[in-house]
């Protein structure tokens, strides 16, 4: 074999394989990151749950319009009276946030009966804070010291308890929320101080412990929080959103949301939130996002202070599946547990009943796609998503003569009416060539109801 020319060959070959093993790899830049894609069961899903839990649970306050978990904020960062009022009120002269922390016993947690309810409620994916922006995490963290649940606190590794449980005994994806930035952090507020143009934050706490989560607990899903006082530079966004797609445990199963910098946000990630909590642009857009929302409407972390209206009901949260999935959207729960680790039984009961409800009207949510319409374009209150060859309208009132009308769907000879959860075809009627259908209900007698409110009516073969 003449070696003088096979050579050239095996150096062509060698150069190829490197050139193409590069060749998919993500650069630190957004153009690149942007080509990234998420997996599938993320639209899939359609459902998510969120917890809110560190603390804040402990003193369990909020109102005026800050949530439970800015206790520390309200009370030390802007300093309003009702916070001071409520600490002379409660706790002795020179307290500080620091001294909740050993309270935050979670002697009531048990792991085991948080997923019995987080298996009931339907949910696809669970979300628990890792860290909020008091900086104290929920895991041992390489460099929290003792501002963990290990070392103070539970001397529990709230994580790690909650990630092997829910991944040996449910199908649910594990993700995990993560804050950015620290309040009263001094290395942050050195940096904010000097324009953001050093990185000591960033470079000795923030990545490290991105990377600690990522290699330790390998969620399915990292939700960014805390990034608006700067830019994707300073946090070093990109740099590390490049290691998490190419070389990180779960490179290729990962997806992120848009919080890593103020102009990020609605711009880049796997799921837009657009900066906003409770985000509902109640129409299609040509982005994968997320409506993440809390049932208690005005705090993510439990307040004890939280009177019953403040509590979304479970048709509240179902009629507002119906918009969220109709536009494309996946819809998040928040619940805040208590600091001695109970789910308190209103949550539960929400989440049971929103779980029940799914259980008839699955069909309709799990893998659903928007259709040509969101919404009925006569009748209010009608939502519409298809899944093969079927449309999906979800009725949120019952109509008072029993009748319902939807304006878009354009019937054919073989169209079929049924209701979820209701084993018994439905009468309809419309104009020859003409779009819409008037559906009768008035076959059904109130004990043959499927659920009480937030009907799923599927209509096969309807264009």
């Amino acid at each position: 074999m003449d070696m003088r020319r096979v050579w050239p060959v095996l150096a062509a070959l060698l150069i190829f394989l490197f050139v193409n093993s590069y060749a998919d790899r993500f650069e630190p830049t957004w153009e690149s990151l942007d080509k990234h894609q998420g997996p599938a069961w993320f639209d899939e899903a359609k459902v998510g749950l969120f917890v809110h839990w560190g603390v804040y649970s402990v003193p369990a306050f909020g109102t005026d319009g800050v949530l439970g978990e800015w206790f520390w904020w309200a009370w030390r960062g802007e300093k309003r009276q009702k916070w001071i009022d409520f600490m002379k009120k409660n706790y002795r002269p020179g307290f500080q946030y620091e001294d909740f922390a050993p309270q935050f016993r979670a002697e009531m947690f048990d792991a085991d009966k948080w997923i019995d309810i987080f298996n009931a409620s339907g949910a696809k994916y669970f979300i628990i804070t890792s860290k909020h922006h008091d900086g104290f995490t929920n895991w041992k963290s390489n460099i929290s010291w003792n501002w963990n649940s290990v070392d103070t606190g539970p001397h529990r590794d709230i994580i790690a308890e909650l990630s092997s449980k829910i991944r040996s005994k449910t199908d649910i994806k594990f993700c995990l929320y993560h804050s950015l930035f620290e309040w009263f952090h001094p290395l942050f507020l050195k940096d904010k101080s000097n324009g953001f143009q050093t990185l000591e934050y960033p470079k000795t706490i923030l990545l490290p412990q991105l990377y600690d989560m990522v290699n330790t607990f390998k969620p399915h899903y990292i939700w960014s929080d805390g990034d608006w006082d700067a830019g994707s530079d300073y946090w070093q966004s990109k740099e590390f959103l490049a290691w998490l797609y190419n070389d990180s445990p779960v490179k290729d199963d990962i997806l992120v949301n848009d919080r890593w910098g103020k102009d990020a946000n609605c711009k880049h990630g796997d799921v837009k939130t657009c900066g906003r909590d409770r985000f509902d642009p109640g129409k299609l857009l040509s982005f994968k996002w997320e409506n993440d929302m809390t049932i208690d409407h005005y705090s993510w972390g439990f307040r004890r202070n939280a009177p019953l209206s403040d509590y979304l009901t479970v048709k509240n949260l179902t009629d507002l599946l119906a918009e969220t999935i109709s536009c494309g959207g996946n819809l998040v729960m928040n619940i805040g547990p208590t600091a001695d680790g109970r789910i308190t039984p209103i949550y539960e009961e929400r989440l049971r009943g929103f779980g029940a409800w799914l259980k008839v009207n699955g069909e309709g949510v799990y893998a659903t796609k928007p259709w040509r319409k969101q919404n009925d374009t006569v009748t209010p209150g009608i939502w519409y998503v298809t899944k093969d060859s079927n449309v999906y309208a979800f009725v949120l009132e019952w109509p008072e003569n029993d009748v319902v009308f939807l304006s878009d769907p354009v019937a054919s000879f073989g169209t079929k009416v049924t209701m979820l959860g209701l084993k018994k075809d439905l009468l309809w009627m419309h104009k020859s060539g003409q779009a819409g259908m008037e559906i009768s209900l008035k076959n059904i007698r109130p004990q043959e109801l499927p659920c009480h409110h937030t009907w799923v009516l599927k209509l096969h073969t309807v264009t």
